[in-house]
């Protein structure tokens, strides 16, 4: 959960933070950036050493002390090193900053939620969608678990049949008085294993269907609804600190502080409205299509159960080709050689 997640990294990290959200001087963050530029600077420490000349007018010997060329580039390169390092720490200093403030203003709007202190944006509307897909979510799970367990029931019996209509092909074979009764016995179930892997395909292909509407598309409406009610916490904390200021005094440094949080305000407001729209238009499209999928799947699995046990072969195998349904070889689903090994 979000609650917990925010909670353990403000357990970790210790700001001083006025009432109103706003870092202190800390005084740590000046021996902190020494110790990152320190780091970031120190370099290898090379030992002057001397080059040959192959040019005119060097010295004698053509002999030239890299003393007399360090100077200039060296400074240039070390200065530019220097710089460069103080912009790295000093930007890390400023993200773990504001992801400080950020973890302090969330974690203090979501206990006033909790204890009924604090104010939260609320869209009846949406989130009556929204617990409706969840539950609707729980729902189809529960379809997906009973429709795999039929599944697999069912191909053991296909098994099971397969086996007995062998074994009484074999007797038949091998008891000349049983012959024709072994033998019919032994069609029968072969039919009935041939129509019962038919079946199977059609649930089979429901299953999946199901699956892939409930573990990916739902799925990924779920995340973006995450996504806009962690985006509304951050609202709402923003909007809350900047309602503090406003009904504070309005000094030179107050108004200063206030145009700050305006501006954080607006910039989380922009981010929840949007991911709002999002939902919105996820919700519509995601309706849509469990409505046209599910018409499809529950029309199929009607269709080939009533053919299967009505024993029309003809009208499961034309269900089969109006959905489009492939049959998979026998023993497509056995191991292969090299996966055995």
């Amino acid at each position: 959960m979000m609650a917990d997640s925010i909670m353990s990294k403000a357990a970790t990290m210790e700001i001083p933070i006025n009432s109103n959200g706003d870092t202190g001087t800390l005084p740590e963050d000046d021996s902190l950036e020494q110790d990152l530029q320190q780091v970031m600077v120190s370099g290898p420490n090379l030992n002057e050493t001397s080059i040959v000349s192959g040019g005119y007018g060097g010295p004698a010997g053509g002999i030239i002390p890299t003393s007399t060329i360090k100077g200039s580039s060296n400074n240039n390169t070390g200065n530019s090193t220097e710089e460069v390092s103080r912009g790295v720490a000093v930007e890390k200093l400023d993200s773990v900053k504001k992801w400080g403030i950020n973890t302090y203003k969330c974690t203090k709007q979501m206990f006033s939620e909790r204890f009924g202190r604090g104010s939260r944006t609320v869209d009846l509307e949406l989130e009556a969608q929204i617990d409706v897909l969840r539950e609707t979510k729980n729902k189809y799970e529960h379809i997906l678990r009973l429709a795999t367990a039929l599944t697999s029931h069912f191909q053991s019996m296909v098994q099971t049949q397969q086996a007995l209509g062998d074994t009484f092909t074999d007797l038949s074979q091998k008891s000349p008085e049983l012959q024709d009764e072994f033998g019919y016995n032994a069609e029968t179930q072969k039919l009935l294993c041939k129509n019962g892997e038919a079946l199977l395909g059609a649930i089979s292909f429901f299953v999946s269907s199901i699956d892939t509407l409930v573990n990916k598309t739902m799925e990924d409406t779920l995340l973006t609804i995450k996504l806009y009610e962690n985006a509304r916490l951050e609202f709402d904390a923003y909007r809350s600190d900047l309602e503090e200021l406003s009904l504070g005094p309005r000094d030179a440094a107050t108004m200063v502080r206030i145009e700050m949080a305006q501006h954080d305000y607006q910039i989380h407001r922009d981010k929840y409205e949007r991911l709002r729209s999002d939902v919105t238009i996820k919700l519509k499209f995601l309706e849509e299509n469990k409505v046209k999928v599910m018409h499809k799947q529950l029309l199929l699995f009607h269709n080939a159960i009533s053919a299967y046990f009505a024993g029309n072969q003809e009208q499961l195998e034309q269900t089969l080709i109006q959905f489009n349904v492939k049959l998979k070889p026998p023993g497509s689903d056995k191991p292969s050689w090299l996966e055995e090994q």
